[in-house]
């Protein structure tokens, strides 16, 4: 059966538009499972965005089953021309963020051989020592300042000096990159770049240039690092990737700036995410918190994968159609847009059992916060769990009544279900 495109000029279940990204998550969360309900995909238009080309729509996929069968297929539901967006960014502005991840193979096959050495256990086991280092200073600096925004003392810090220092990224810098990455990610708050969801053309053009700005400066960050270490390595990640030789393939200029910039953007924006809704969580979830101290070390790793599963920091992602096909008894055709949104799967209730509670005891638990299986799987996934894993038992063995002292500040963001800012408070000891 071929379903129809459906009307969707129903305000709260408008996708395209960005105050629908406004809404308190529980009326999202609500949204969402009446489109779960609903059995055939939606289709939505394209939103406008100014010096973009406007193409027809996109299909909505919200359930659990859809987006694994889509995230198998890439033969199928292709990540070219771009997997990032709905639409099709300029092209002074995809020549930097054009990354592996709007790739398919051959070309994606052939960068991830070549930075997935850079992400084996071995590498990434001499980061461990690090993690829980800069873990501890950044709480005794907590402790030293009192109860403040957790995002800025904590959540933020911990995966931005990570990746810097993984890819060589002097200390001085740390500040340059967070204040970069967030305009990257931030592409549509207002507080990053001016843009709001009714301006007009010339200032969305100016915010968009800005975010331009902001990827060419990482990009140009990344080519004196690049430069520097070409010959002379110094044993951080740069001076790995831009000295690979696979199988007789490098990467290129172009190839390892993209690849830099989606490591800044996404080694820090995801894992900041996830910690700062952990802490929500817990406060909110109280029971939870005293289930993970009765025993941390045989349940923080089901705390990790629930927190992710219920913060789902990356909310989607598109894929494009190389043929018809025909899914769950609607048939899709060639060229068409469908949108993966992670953040309905991972409560679809024909998968989860109570999906909208917090249950670090959920098992399985085969949430798609990392992405659904297939090629693109997260990469730093497991760099990621145990960033949020020592960043907690520190938190909570130090400062076990550390909770959320209000209502978050959340991201303008149909990409990113970030925090901006997160009070908290404890008892310091």
């Amino acid at each position: 059966m071929t379903s129809q495109r459906t009307n969707t000029t129903t305000d709260d279940l408008d996708l395209s538009d960005l105050r629908f990204w406004s809404r308190p998550l529980d009326e999202r969360a609500d949204a969402f499972a009446r489109l779960r309900a609903e059995g055939a995909p939606r289709f939505y238009p394209d939103p406008p965005v100014p010096f973009a080309k406007r193409g027809p729509g996109y299909w909505a996929l919200v359930r659990h089953a859809d987006v694994l069968e889509a995230s198998r297929s890439p033969q199928i539901f292709s990540s070219e021309p771009n997997a990032t967006s709905v639409i099709d960014a300029p092209g002074w502005l995809q020549r930097y963020v054009d990354s592996m991840i709007n790739m398919d193979d051959p070309r994606h096959a052939k960068i991830r051989r070549i930075v997935s050495r850079a992400f084996s256990p071995k590498m990434l086991a001499r980061t461990e020592d690090d993690v829980q280092a800069r873990a501890t200073r950044i709480v005794d600096e907590l402790i030293a300042s009192g109860p403040g925004d957790f995002v800025a003392e904590v959540a933020v810090r911990l995966p931005v000096e990570i990746i810097c220092d993984m890819l060589g990224i002097p200390d001085e810098l740390y500040p340059r990159v967070l204040r970069l990455t967030n305009i990257v990610l931030g592409n549509s708050d207002p507080e990053y770049t001016g843009i709001t969801p009714d301006m007009g053309r010339l200032r969305t053009g100016l915010g968009l240039a800005k975010v331009a700005l902001a990827s060419r400066e990482l990009h140009r960050l990344a080519a004196r690092l690049g430069r520097e270490r070409v010959g002379a390595p110094t044993g951080d990640l740069t001076s790995a990737l831009v000295n690979a030789n696979v199988d007789g393939e490098k990467l290129s200029a172009q190839e390892f700036g993209t690849f830099f910039l989606l490591l800044v953007v996404a080694g820090n924006e995801t894992t900041r995410t996830a910690i700062a809704h952990g802490l929500k969580l817990f406060t909110d979830n109280p029971r939870q918190r005293e289930l993970l101290l009765e025993d941390f070390d045989g349940r923080v790793g089901g705390a990790v994968e629930e927190i992710v599963r219920l913060s789902t920091p990356v909310i989607c992602f598109r894929r494009n159609l190389t043929r018809d096909h025909e899914m769950n008894g609607h048939t899709f055709r060639q060229g068409d847009k469908v949108m993966l949104f992670y953040n309905s799967a991972n409560r679809d209730e024909s998968v989860f059992k109570d999906p909208d509670a917090f249950d670090i005891t959920r098992s399985p638990n085969p949430h798609v916060g990392f992405g659904g299986p297939g090629p693109h799987f997260c990469l730093g996934a497991n760099l990621a769990r145990r960033e949020i894993t020592v960043m907690f038992r520190e938190l909570f063995t130090r400062l076990p009544d550390l909770r959320a002292d209000g209502e978050p500040d959340r991201l303008l963001s149909s990409f990113i279900n970030g925090y901006k800012r997160l009070p908290c408070t404890f008892t310091a000891p």
